[in-house]
């Protein structure tokens, strides 16, 4: 065998028996979800072929890129409220703060390829709070009417339930088309009321995560329009608007507004003309 084929076939030998040496990085959950209030564990598995002192660091992603946990130390936020073992890291009493993308980057120089990182995403979970609730006190029959309801701080976000007098009001069956029940954005929504959906209403937040919540329960009354009463108004204000143009034509017809004009004109005294061409200031 020449030589070079020689040479080429020891390297290949070689390069087969010392395979390059790197540190493997990686998690056991990368996508952890829990409660707001309760404890994190961000798992970080790491295995080095020759460093047996790697440098560990942790970092959160965000519009910045922050350290966690850096030359051994926690940092910012985390500091007294956060623990590592080997590089898995417990992040204790989590808040929505917390929430994001979190990376755990392992070093090792002694190692042919020194560097190795994982990502984990951290969820925070928030129970439902006490919705707002908008609840007419009252309508007329055969308007539309509108109840909202809506819980801005749960995770994920709650849907909505709707009571009256403390009876579930059921999404509507087919042809029945005189409310319409969505329990996404929490609007119930009356196209004609009637007298009988007068009562109290309430809604319900819920979204698995804890206990859920309602607001309180208001009266919503539906009255029938009062049709005396609005023709009652409206000749009183057209008797009003007929004594107020009957009493502007009779001063009109009596002069007032012309006396008032004419007043004006009595007293203007035109100034007197001067008669230049006798004058004999003005002969030379």
């Amino acid at each position: 065998m020449d030589a070079p084929w020689l040479c080429v076939s020891i390297v290949l030998l070689l390069l087969q028996c010392c395979p390059l040496l790197s540190v493997t990085v990686t998690s056991n959950r990368h996508k952890v979800e829990v409660r707001e209030n309760s404890d994190a564990v961000l798992s970080c598995l790491y295995k080095t072929e020759r460093d047996q002192n790697p440098r560990i660091e942790w970092k959160k992603r965000g519009r910045d890129v922050s350290f966690v946990y850096f030359d051994g130390q926690f940092r910012g936020p985390f500091e007294g409220r956060a623990t590592i073992e080997g590089a898995t890291v417990t992040l204790q009493r989590v808040t929505q703060d917390d929430a994001g993308e979190y990376r755990c980057e392992i070093s090792a120089p002694q190692d042919s390829v020194n560097l190795g990182e994982t990502n984990v995403t951290l969820k925070v979970l928030v129970p439902p709070h006490t919705p707002s609730c908008e609840i007419p006190t009252s309508a007329v029959t055969g308007s539309v009417v509108r109840l909202r309801c809506h819980d801005h701080q749960s995770i994920p976000p709650a849907t909505y339930s709707w009571f009256k007098d403390s009876q579930p009001i059921s999404s509507p069956r087919h042809g029945n088309d005189s409310y319409v029940l969505n329990s996404y954005t929490g609007v119930l929504e009356f196209k004609s009321v009637s007298k009988e959906d007068s009562g109290r209403y309430s809604c319900l937040a819920s979204n698995g995560i804890g206990t859920p919540k309602m607001c309180e329960a208001k009266n919503m009354t539906i009255e029938d329009v009062n049709v005396t009463a609005v023709v009652v108004a409206v000749l009183v204000i057209g008797l009003i608007v007929a004594i107020c143009s009957c009493g502007g034509v009779l001063l009109h017809r009596n002069g007032f507004f012309s006396r008032h004009r004419g007043r004006s004109n009595v007293n203007y005294i035109p100034p007197p003309q001067e008669d230049f061409k006798h004058t004999q200031s003005f002969m030379l």
